[in-house]
């Protein structure tokens, strides 16, 4: 790991109490109160802001077990262990878009290292991520689960980066992934399709009022997706470890229900979207009673050449 200057500071949020971790390349603020909640990547160079906020819709506390489009919609949350509501066996039902995005977080700070974590209210599991930076442009997030119960837990995980789209942008996946399943079809597409990825993977700033979300069907060959910003080469790169985030998927708002043009890179654990789907397919994650699992993502962000950035993951 290359050494980088890291600076931690507390602050306020449009009135919460905020955490910024920086160095001299990145800054990212996060809201521990709301579901730990990322409202900020700035690459300082370039000035470019990747995460949408809320706008003129209020930052407010959810409500634990609401659904997710009656909030802000904004910043980068986490659904576990769920994305759409379920309900499993023993009547165990899950809230949309999962427990965590709704609940306060508790945060400590280590040395050069922002740790935030949380226990469902309901279900005996413990949630950590830690924010840290691998390099001056390399962000590490490294995520833990503790099944704090006597039988094992099965789960599904994906982030919610909510990016905003205020240019041509160009949704990057490894070449060896030509076509993408549609699971959401919009006004345009069709469920069930799988689409070639040079067809689909243009994005603009319009507000058309359409959506649509993608999967790679099965496990993925190459485990990195980006966006690059085609008229100021900004761009981001997400990798996770395959044998453990084996999956991806790829959600785009052009107005369906944000206000805005937004786009989530979304790498999983589990195919797709519902843990009762997971769970049925063999996909979900099992940890075993009283055990953790344990996985990690990073967020390489730049402008310019974004193939350099590839280049190294892949070597």
């Amino acid at each position: 790991m290359k050494e980088t200057k890291t600076s931690i500071t507390t602050g306020t949020y449009k009135g919460f109490l905020s955490i910024t971790i920086e160095n001299e390349q990145i800054r990212l603020e996060i809201v521990p109160s709301l579901g730990g909640k990322l409202v900020s990547i700035l690459y300082k160079p370039s000035g470019k802001e990747w995460l949408m906020d809320s706008g003129a819709r209020p930052l407010s506390q959810p409500v634990y077990g609401s659904s997710f489009g009656e909030w802000d919609m904004s910043g980068w949350d986490e659904c576990f262990p769920t994305i759409n509501a379920c309900q499993l066996e023993k009547n165990i039902h899950l809230p949309d878009h999962g427990e965590i995005w709704s609940i306060p977080w508790t945060y400590r700070v280590e040395e050069n290292e922002v740790v935030c974590s949380v226990e469902s209210p309901l279900h005996p599991y413990r949630f950590t991520r830690s924010l840290s930076f691998h390099s001056a442009t390399k962000v590490r997030m490294n995520y833990r689960v503790d099944n704090t119960s006597d039988q094992p837990m099965p789960f599904l995980w994906v982030p919610h980066p909510q990016f905003t789209v205020t240019e041509p942008t160009r949704i990057l996946l490894p070449e060896s992934m030509t076509k993408m399943l549609c699971v959401f079809e919009g006004h345009k597409l069709k469920n069930g399709e799988a689409y070639a990825w040079d067809d689909v993977s243009q994005i603009s700033p319009a507000v058309t009022g359409d959506g649509r979300k993608f999967y790679y069907e099965g496990q993925v060959p190459v485990s990195w997706s980006g966006l690059y910003s085609q008229e100021s080469e900004n761009f981001l790169i997400i990798s996770v470890p395959k044998e453990k985030v084996p999956y991806l998927g790829v959600w785009v708002d052009e107005g369906m229900f944000n206000d805005r043009v937004t786009c989530a890179l979304e790498p999983s654990i589990g195919y797709y979207d519902s843990l009762d789907r997971a769970v049925s397919n063999g996909s979900a994650q099992v940890v075993p009673a009283d055990a953790s699992f344990e996985w990690y993502l990073d967020l390489s962000i730049g402008a310019g050449d974004w193939r350099e950035v590839i280049n190294k993951l892949l070597s």
